[in-house]
């Protein structure tokens, strides 16, 4: 009988989710499109890692070798440099991931039986994407080692790797995923604060009365977005402040220009939660739509896997996420010691997010209200 009852009330309640459209959508829609920004986004592999080749030997040995890395399908020769000084700016502007310099007696080494050096610099910006390009190559000169010894018998000598990695000397992963987790909770913290507002207010049964006031609609969502900006500035500052204490992290670049990024940033932020919170109607849906924007946010900001390595239409959607744009500004004051003129390409994208997210929650707080 109890068996019976029970059962019999969960049918009820599969017949009630399934009747509650806004269930229904719970239920199907943010696991689809989680897992198709997981499964499209969030991986590992490299293809078309771009570099450039440095080669001044024209030796058959170097042709060889230079002609395997063509065509390797994990590498794209994007440039072919003749000097020491067109190295810098390849990796600064993030043109090549790595840049692979043979030396003039590279041939002439290996034919003499003397061990053969090639040096590859490395942007070690994200110590991870680095790491795997390295194994990529490395795999590369295994095989080619093998080719030299058929060749030239098990005596001739072997190809050797000087590795010189920039902007994060030791290749230390924390270096890379520290800085990140400053825009990862600090967006969790104000979404979450900011989401839950307005929402608060309808569940509590206060809403009414904010329309008795003798604030406006835009005056009252001012009042909402206020302290989300603060809780958010206060704990970014917190985790910069252990970030640099605890970690060892190096803050190389301007304070200045990381907070001018960092309030651009808290100001799309706390838009985009206010939105939530205006079409949010409990706590319970504010909390799931915050969910439901924070998963795939995090996974397009480029936090763990480059965004270079996504598909071409799941990497125009990371230019509406404002998560992308501030990794940029803390992980280039931190790393690369960028300043304001540096930073300027991400500040406004974070500016024009903010404004038209804080306009479009604006609508809606007004649409709602009346």
């Amino acid at each position: 009988m109890y068996f019976r009852q029970i059962f019999a009330l969960a049918i009820k309640e599969f017949l009630a989710l399934l009747r509650d459209k806004r269930s229904r959508f719970v239920i199907i829609g943010p696991p689809i499109v989680q897992l198709l920004v997981f499964g499209f986004a969030a991986t590992y592999d490299l293809n078309d890692v771009p570099v450039a080749i440095y080669n001044e030997d024209r030796g058959g040995a170097a042709r060889e070798l230079v002609s395997r890395i063509e065509g390797s399908p994990n590498f794209q020769v994007v440039a072919y440099i003749s000097h020491d000084s067109e190295t810098a700016p390849l990796i600064d502007n993030r043109d090549v991931l790595l840049v692979l310099h043979i030396g003039q007696h590279f041939s002439a080494d290996l034919l003499r039986d003397n061990s053969a050096q090639l040096q590859v610099i490395l942007d070690g910006r994200n110590s991870n994407t680095a790491m795997i390009a390295m194994n990529y190559l490395r795999t590369i000169l295994l095989d080619y080692n093998r080719y030299w010894q058929a060749s030239q018998g098990e005596g001739a000598s072997l190809v050797s790797l000087q590795t010189r990695t920039w902007y994060n000397e030791n290749l230390q992963s924390r270096w890379f995923i520290v800085p990140g987790i400053v825009g990862l909770l600090t967006l969790v913290v104000t979404i979450m604060v900011t989401a839950l507002s307005v929402a608060r207010e309808r569940e509590a049964g206060t809403f009414d009365q904010l329309l008795v006031t003798p604030l406006r609609p835009v005056e009252i969502l001012i009042g909402k977005a206020i302290p989300g900006m603060v809780i958010g500035l206060l704990d970014a500052t917190l985790i910069i402040v252990l970030m640099a204490i605890f970690f060892d992290i190096p803050l190389r670049g301007s304070l200045g220009a990381l907070y001018l990024g960092l309030v651009l940033f808290l100001l799309s932020a706390v838009g985009i939660g206010l939105m939530i919170s205006a079409i949010a109607v409990t706590q319970q849906q504010a909390v799931l739509g915050a969910f439901l924007f924070l998963v795939p946010a995090v996974i397009l900001s480029g936090f763990s896997t480059p965004i270079a390595n996504m598909p071409e239409l799941v990497q125009w959607l990371t230019y509406i996420d404002p998560l992308r744009y501030f990794l940029v500004v803390v992980r280039g004051v931190t790393l690369e010691g960028d300043g304001y003129a540096l930073l300027v390409h991400q500040y406004w994208p974070m500016a024009i997010i903010g404004v038209t997210s804080l306009a479009i929650a604006a609508w809606l707080f007004r649409s709602r209200m009346y």
